[in-house]
């Protein structure tokens, strides 16, 4: 079995941090978007990666080179941005006939990934959602089984959409579908070729899969949406403070999560606060926000923000989203 991680997107929706800062590295209740993502797979049992990259793609060999070191991994650049389609065939050498177990790079859920991986048929996860429009959706029969997959269906006749969790078996046939829809140039309506087209296609063809229905579906993919994934994992995840903290003249209100070299003072933290590495803060209010390493913040109210990494901010009360490498001062002139 070998997992499959396309973490080659730009995040336009969360930009400005994505001009810096790949969307599966930023920081999240403690860790990263892709942190929890490899490590549900690997304390499953999966030791073997294929990460797709392309923009920032150094960042995230470097990340995953350094942090799990005993993983055996794969590098493969997507260089141009075809769809995820496109993206899982140019695996196929690496793949060869094993199973694969597709993970999107955003995609962080709460499920029994043993139980996914145990079962005899091929796997997509799904979730219910109150618009379906603007995911893959699965059509289900009444024998539990999946029927139909479409992409971002115009006129849904299902609610249940695709989470970016696919446990394939049939990987001769997946590559053969993929090859399929990109030689007869099948793209969705986007201009890409999708990974739901080809499923759909092995459905055709008669493969079976099923649905998996998971716990939690945790959007990683824009400001707001992160902001409460980040609030939810720190409940889950509880209170994760570094040992060698300095704290001076400061309330902490859990949850949060503070990592290492951080400097507070004459602060209040928390409740939701997620704080990279090496951050000074004083004279600040922060809540329901995400820092990161390397931010400096002084005399600053911040509610519902997301601050990116080597970020200066001073000043008065604001929610801010601000990318890497910024310097703001709010004072009044």
């Amino acid at each position: 079995m070998k997992a499959i991680i396309p973490v080659a997107g730009a995040g336009t929706k969360l930009r400005p941090h994505t001009y810096t800062q790949p969307k599966a590295l930023i920081p999240l209740a403690g860790k990263t978007v892709l942190s929890i993502i490899v490590e549900q797979l690997r304390d499953a049992g999966i030791n073997e990666f294929i990460f797709i990259i392309g923009y920032l793609g150094d960042k995230i060999k470097d990340y995953v080179r350094e942090r799990y070191p005993s993983l055996q991994t794969h590098f493969i650049h997507q260089n141009e941005r075809q769809g995820l389609g496109h993206a899982i065939l140019l695996t196929r050498d690496i793949v060869g006939t094993d199973e694969v177990f597709i993970v999107l790079g955003d995609s962080i859920c709460e499920y029994n990934v043993e139980e996914v991986l145990n079962s005899p048929f091929s796997m997509v996860g799904v979730k219910k959602v109150d618009d379906p429009r603007e995911f893959g959706v699965a059509e289900i029969s009444e024998e539990g089984f999946v029927q139909k997959l479409v992409e971002k269906p115009q006129i849904p006749k299902s609610n249940m959409a695709l989470v970016g969790i696919y446990r394939i078996r049939e990987t001769t046939a997946l590559f053969q579908c993929l090859e399929h829809n990109i030689r007869n140039d099948l793209k969705s309506r986007a201009g890409e070729f999708n990974l739901t087209d080809a499923l759909e296609y092995m459905l055709q063809e008669g493969v079976q899969i099923q649905p998996y229905r998971v716990q939690n579906w945790f959007d990683c993919g824009k400001k707001d949406s992160l902001l409460e994934s980040n609030a939810t994992l720190l409940k889950k995840f509880g209170h994760l403070i570094a040992d060698d903290h300095q704290f001076e003249n400061t309330i902490i209100i859990p949850p949060v999560s503070i990592a290492e070299g951080c400097d507070i003072k004459n602060s209040i933290i928390g409740p939701n606060v997620a704080i990279g590495e090496k951050v000074n803060i004083n004279y600040s209010i922060v809540k329901d926000s995400i820092i990161g390493a390397f931010a400096n913040l002084l005399d600053i109210v911040l509610t519902h923000s997301l601050i990116g990494s080597d970020t200066q901010v001073k000043g008065e009360s604001r929610s801010l989203n601000i990318g890497d490498n910024t310097e703001i001062d709010l004072g009044k002139s």
